[in-house]
């Protein structure tokens, strides 16, 4: 059955759109068709009836009973039938009969006027119609369909009829009438339809344009850049057109999205393999230097090779710290769980800013505490290193003689605790407030060690505090830079 429907959706709407066209002028045309011919059937009932009266009226009165109680006024033959002529003045088409048990009369009057014998089979019609005085419907054979009234008046039976070619004919007038102007109807719902449907589909094919345009664009690798969108006019919500257009563009914002963020991604992995290999190529090519710069001595010196083996310990130990950071961040990066445990940063920050003031004694180090602890759940070790490496780059980007305060407290809902650390310094360059959190991002563009570290001290700042359910922003202009670190007190850490 699918198999014959049209494929098209707007050929399946026009052809919905016919076939209620046709099915309700068909019940139109049938129940005026039923209401007129019972309406002229009425007509001709009554009509009927008038000449069955008439023909009574008219007619002989009945013969005199075997008693001899009453007397009719006109002659019967041996039958019992009246000897006159029982379609005698009545109008073209009546059939007027008399009929008894063993005999009967009838005549039809012509076109011409003339009375004309009714044949057997008409008779015999006539016979079968019951004496109720009530109109039926005969078929007489050689005259066509009749409507027929049969009376009893005593001695015998008078039918009287007449027929139903003008009912029939004006129903058939009617029926083909009908017939053209339902096949009118059909072809004008057609066009029309045709027309209709089309105008309101065209914003479905906009919307569909629009996916295509999509669908044709590289998705899998590069850069999307994906501006396609159902127009603004073809996204109200209050249509189901607007529907469909909205939910696409809601859906294309969220697949852009997926695509800048996964070319990001990509990117981020690529400047990460490459800044990576950068970082452990350094200490390697170093170490290698010391170990060749050993083997050219002919007798070996051991103050040449003390300090060989110093600076090779010095940078194993920096790749080694530059590859626990990045285990560090794959692990978190994964999921890794973390330690749950009670971590007072209160002690947290005087123990750290203490060890600032041994490292950096030209800057001035100031607290910001409360009178009670500050305590949350999370991993002790991991929250040291954020603020670690919170202070590591306060002292590694600020001048000497740089005030940097370092506090901790409990926000107003008390669910959330707060470390920052500000500085008046110089401020982050404006270039590097956007992605100073990002794996190998470094105030010092070029490599050298000048700046110190290998920029991964705030993006492993940022990765464990999101790992314990908190956020770290960044505020930076000339003279007042602010890093807040926000964790909830007891952190949803998933184990």
């Amino acid at each position: 059955m699918r198999r014959l429907l049209p494929s098209s959706l707007t050929s399946r709407l026009v052809l919905t759109a016919v076939l209620l066209v046709t099915v309700v002028s068909l019940l139109i045309a049938v129940a005026t068709t039923v209401a007129i011919r019972s309406y002229l059937l009425d007509r001709l009932d009554t009509e009927v009836q008038l000449t069955s009266a008439r023909a009574l009226r008219d007619g002989p009165a009945p013969a005199t009973d075997p008693d001899g109680d009453h007397e009719g006024s006109g002659d019967t033959d041996v039958h019992g039938l009246p000897d006159v002529e029982p379609g005698r003045g009545q109008e073209t088409g009546t059939v007027a009969a008399y009929l008894t048990t063993g005999a009967a009369l009838g005549q039809v009057i012509t076109e011409d006027g003339d009375l004309a014998p009714l044949s057997r089979a008409a008779l015999a019609a006539l016979r079968a119609v019951p004496a109720d005085g009530a109109p039926h419907g005969v078929d007489l054979r050689g005259l066509g369909d009749y409507r027929v009234a049969v009376t009893d008046n005593g001695s015998f039976d008078v039918a009287a009829g007449l027929p139903t070619r003008d009912v029939d004919a004006t129903i058939r007038k009617l029926v083909s009438g009908e017939v053209l102007f339902i096949l009118a109807g059909i072809l004008a719902a057609g066009g029309i339809a045709l027309v209709v449907v089309r105008r309101q589909m065209r914003p479905l094919h906009q919307v569909a344009r629009t996916a295509h345009e999509v669908a044709q664009l590289p998705l899998a690798t590069g850069e999307i850049g994906m501006t396609a969108r159902v127009p603004e006019p073809l996204t109200d919500e209050r249509t189901e057109i607007g529907q469909v257009g909205s939910a696409l563009n809601t859906l294309l914002g969220h697949v852009e999205r997926s695509l800048d963020e996964r070319h990001r991604s990509e990117q981020q992995v690529r400047q990460f393999v490459a800044d990576a290999s950068h970082e452990l190529r350094t200490p390697l090519a170093t170490i290698n230097g010391y170990a060749q710069l050993s083997r050219r001595s002919a007798e070996p010196d051991a103050a040449q090779l003390r300090q060989a083996m110093a600076k090779v310990e010095v940078e194993a130990a920096r790749m080694s710290a530059l590859v626990e950071d990045l285990l560090l961040l794959a692990r978190l990066d994964a999921g890794r769980p973390l330690e749950r445990a009670d971590v007072d940063l209160t002690k947290m920050v005087l123990e750290s800013v203490g060890d600032s003031r041994v490292m950096a004694p030209d800057h001035r180090w100031a607290l910001d505490l409360p009178d009670e602890p500050v305590v949350v759940v999370g991993d002790e070790q991991r929250l040291h290193q954020v603020l670690a490496n919170l202070l590591a780059n306060a002292r590694r980007h600020t001048p000497a003689g740089t005030t940097v305060t370092v506090g901790a407290h409990l926000a107003a809902d008390r669910a959330t605790a707060v470390l920052s650390v500000l500085d008046d310094g110089p401020g982050l360059p404006a270039d590097l407030r956007d992605s100073v959190f990002e794996r190998f991002t470094r105030g010092d563009s070029a490599r050298t060690r000048a700046s110190g570290g290998a920029g991964l001290g705030l993006s492993l700042a940022k990765a464990i505090t999101e790992a314990h359910g908190g956020r770290i922003t960044v505020s930076s202009r000339p003279g007042h830079t602010a890093f807040t670190v926000s964790l909830p007190v007891r952190p949803p850490i998933h184990r």
